[in-house]
């Protein structure tokens, strides 16, 4: 089993603390899996005893009974026998209704429970959670394997190509990796978003065009990398004989972001120092979810490099927004520890001077002295004028950033 050391780690000083874990994640990324980690750690190296571990999983029927927010926490009380610790894991948690009465109840009745909580969707977003749990949780987000990962757990050759592009294409939810027929991939990865649409999608916007939110996520996903506009977004759609006003356009993309397929990405002005609202750009939380909903052959390499470049970073713990310059922008502009780094993401450089021009010359408006990076394929090391350039493959690998 893969152990998600990068995750445990995080969360392993939170352990006996009274505030709520909350793991959350797009669905089938595992997050059942590091609790299951937890709770192993619990037993081998803490000696916790099995009966003061109390772990529900609110997808399986056994449960069931449990989806009232009263019986949940009556059960709850009924396990709690004594006044030593006890560990109280909740999977998928949004699935009960007023989950939030239940937590906030033990918190205040029962002073020996440390809570964990997993969820998959707008429920259990930030926003939403400080205004439920009165700010007394603390927020893990849970991302699907980092090729790193990936690498670890296929005991795959981790420098060649194959490897790197499977993993480019299809991602990083753990159970795919179960399957190597192309047709037994994309099976599962549509099961996986048709769940997420049903539960997380369908059901929270009253959806009946389902056909219409498709395009939608497919446009974005084909444009990643690339600044919105509703105003292109709609001509796309006129093309298919759709319509759609831009309130339900901005509804649909909030709900695609809240069910953790998209994440969105705001600019942020080098010169003015502050973030920007407009004009932000979308990526792909999950590569193979991105690529069952693609439906353009020509879809272009850079962006997928681009996305694997994004979802790394914020696997990091970065801050990341697209970089807006005087004359243009760099692809990424990164920050943690107050610190500020500026990456360009591309496929390759050797041979064409035009692009390396226009990779490294992205930086000439840029006056400060911050690290600058430009991240491709190429084996050879680039780096000039003080710009460093790293291999793809030996960033995802390194923690060089």
């Amino acid at each position: 089993m893969l152990i998600r050391e990068n995750y445990l780690s995080k969360i392993r000083g939170f352990y006996d603390s009274d505030l709520i874990k909350v793991l959350v994640g797009i669905r089938r990324c595992g997050k059942s899996v590091i609790l299951n980690q937890i709770i192993e750690e619990l037993k081998e190296k803490r000696n916790i005893d099995e009966d003061h571990i109390i772990f529900i999983n609110f997808e399986f029927i056994e449960y069931e009974d449990l989806l009232d927010y009263k019986e949940l926490n009556k059960y709850i009380k009924s396990k709690i026998k004594d006044k030593k610790i006890y560990y109280l894991f909740l999977d998928e948690v949004q699935n009960v209704d007023s989950f939030e009465k239940v937590i906030n109840s033990l918190r205040a009745s029962v002073k020996n429970i440390s809570i964990f909580i997993t969820g998959s969707n707008s429920k259990m977003l930030s926003d939403e959670l400080s205004t439920v749990l009165s700010g007394r949780y603390v927020l893990f987000n849970i991302n699907p394997l980092s090729y790193k990962e990936y690498v670890e757990l296929t005991n795959k050759n981790v420098y060649d190509i194959e490897t790197f592009w499977d993993y480019a294409k299809w991602g990083g939810l753990p159970n795919r990796c179960e399957f190597s027929n192309e047709v037994d991939i994309k099976n599962y990865l549509h099961s996986v978003y048709d769940s997420i649409i049903l539960r997380d999608v369908v059901k929270r916007l009253n959806l009946k065009d389902t056909i219409l939110f498709d395009m939608i996520l497919q446009y974005l996903i084909e444009t990643a990398g690339r600044e919105f506009s509703a105003e292109n977004i709609n001509k796309f759609l006129e093309k298919e004989y759709k319509k759609i006003s831009n309130e339900t356009l901005y509804n649909y993309i909030d709900a695609l972001c809240k069910a953790l397929i998209l994440k969105k990405v705001y600019r942020y002005d080098i010169a003015g120092k502050g973030v920007l609202k407009t004009l932000n750009k979308y990526y792909a939380t999950d590569l193979g979810i991105a690529q069952i909903k693609n439906n353009n052959p020509e879809f272009k390499s850079y962006i997928i490099l681009e996305n694997i470049v994004y979802n790394e970073l914020i696997n990091r713990n970065y801050e990341v927004y697209i970089g807006k310059t005087k004359n243009g922008e760099v692809d990424f502009l990164i920050k943690k520890d107050g610190k500020i780094k500026y990456i360009q993401v591309t496929y390759e450089l050797y041979g064409n001077d035009r692009t390396i021009e226009r990779e490294f010359g992205a930086f000439k408006s840029i006056d400060d002295n911050y690290p600058k990076y430009v991240i491709s394929l190429d084996k050879m090391d680039l780096s000039r004028d003080g710009i460093i350039h790293l291999n793809l493959i030996d960033f995802l690998l390194d923690d060089k950033i």
